[in-house]
């Protein structure tokens, strides 16, 4: 189960300078620096893969198969099919970052309203919304996405449908904590006594308090959806052949750990790699966001 990570709330949130102050302090972070230019260096890759890649990522030849790290012409080997391993990940970042970011960016949006609805609203629209997303709670994430995944089929599209159902609970809890917490402030109390309607408190007084801690909290969910968007292609549940996606690149690889380790090896070194690098991130974003400590 995916562990919830809220970032508290203070006065400093309503100070106009805060956000000048957190970018301030994030861009002093020097790990989390490095890791943003891993991230952005990727999505560059990405773009600009067709003029990146040296080969064809889906052209394939049994006269090169499982040709190692090193080969003339093949910096980073070949693939059981024949076809050139450094083409296939760097196009493979493409669908593995679209895998991963997806599904939380529409959780974000889904959950946050939710979360904060029922956090603001309170009372019996807050107990049953949140006892029903309390059920999700009941199943791991992962044995949730298979699940999900084995019931709508193989797929690009229902694996995105599977992570983003997965994501929307935990996203929507911590919506709806952070909602409460902000909603019993003082000036929000003072907006209700002036007469204000709920949607002109919301907009006006809630979403710029509450939308921060929960896009850092998002973020942190990126590299946990990007593990389970390429467990799923592993598993034949995601992102079908010949597609280059890191995660169906490893279960099409896993025959090969005996011949070649090091080359079946890279795909997960990509998505170690990513993760790690979205993690501090959203690490650096959260030392960040704590003005106080």
């Amino acid at each position: 189960m995916i562990e919830q990570k809220a970032i508290q709330l203070d006065e400093y949130t309503k100070s106009p300078n805060y956000w000048t102050i957190v970018i301030h302090r994030f861009s002093r972070d020097k790990v989390a620096m490095f890791a943003l230019a891993i991230i952005v260096a990727l999505f560059l890759i990405a773009i600009f893969a067709p003029y990146i890649a040296p080969a064809d990522p889906l052209k394939g030849s049994m006269l090169r198969r499982l040709r190692p790290i090193g080969t003339p012409g093949l910096p980073l080997g070949a693939d059981e099919l024949g076809r050139d391993m450094l083409s296939r990940l760097i196009y493979g970042a493409r669908l593995s970052l679209f895998m991963g970011i997806t599904p939380v960016a529409i959780a974000f949006v889904i959950g946050s309203t939710i979360g904060i609805a029922a956090g603001y609203l309170g009372g019996i629209f807050n107990s049953l919304t949140m006892r029903t997303n309390d059920v999700f709670y009941a199943f791991p994430s992962v044995l949730l996405a298979i699940a999900l995944s084995g019931a709508l089929g193989a797929g690009v599209t229902s694996g995105l449908l599977s992570l983003t159902i997965v994501f929307i609970p935990p996203i929507a809890r911590v919506a709806e904590s952070v909602t409460t917490q902000v909603r019993k402030l003082d000036y929000v109390e003072a907006a209700k006594a002036s007469g204000a309607n709920n949607f002109t408190i919301i907009r006006v007084h809630i979403l710029g308090n509450v939308l921060g801690p929960i896009f850092v909290y998002s973020t942190s969910l990126i590299s946990v959806s990007m593990i389970l968007a390429a467990g799923l292609s592993f598993l034949g549940l995601g992102v079908k052949p010949p597609e280059p996606e890191w995660g169906l690149m490893l279960n099409t690889l896993r025959n090969a750990i005996y011949v070649q380790p090091w080359l079946a090896a890279l795909p997960g070194v990509m998505i170690f790699i990513t993760s790690i690098a979205f993690n501090l991130v959203s690490d650096g974003l959260r030392s960040a966001m704590d003005i106080k400590s």
